[in-house]
């Protein structure tokens, strides 16, 4: 759940997304080592940015883009290509995660001979 536009987590999604319980967090919360946030009527909240420091994320001069790639094995199969990167934008947009490439490729999944694909890993 990479979801840099949502702003607070209550502390079941964000202990989900931690893939810990909800008492480890309140755990934590006590001990000082993950401090939840609190609104004015004193619920815990965590932010997106409490959970890339977490992770030890560094997002000061950070420019990674997100980029989703979808290949099937022939033209033929154009109509599965395209559902394909329907699905994979429908996930992102339901996961918050802004998708800044989409690369279409045709090609077997035997071997290495997809031209989108060697590009996507050169750069």
């Amino acid at each position: 759940m990479n979801t840099s536009n949502i702003t607070n987590y209550k502390p079941k999604d964000f202990a989900e997304l931690l893939g810990v319980s909800v008492k480890t967090l309140q755990r934590w919360d006590r001990e000082g080592i993950l401090k939840a946030k609190r609104t004015p009527t004193d619920r815990r909240y965590y932010t997106y940015e409490q959970y890339l420091q977490f992770k030890g994320i560094n997002t000061e001069n950070d420019n990674c883009k997100v980029v989703i790639y979808a290949r099937v094995s022939t033209r033929n199969q154009k109509d599965d290509l395209q559902n394909q990167v329907s699905f994979l934008r429908q996930f992102c947009n339901a996961k918050g995660i802004i998708v800044d490439q989409c690369i279409e490729d045709y090609g077997s999944g035997l071997n290495y001979n997809r031209k989108n694909w060697n590009e996507l890993l050169l750069v």
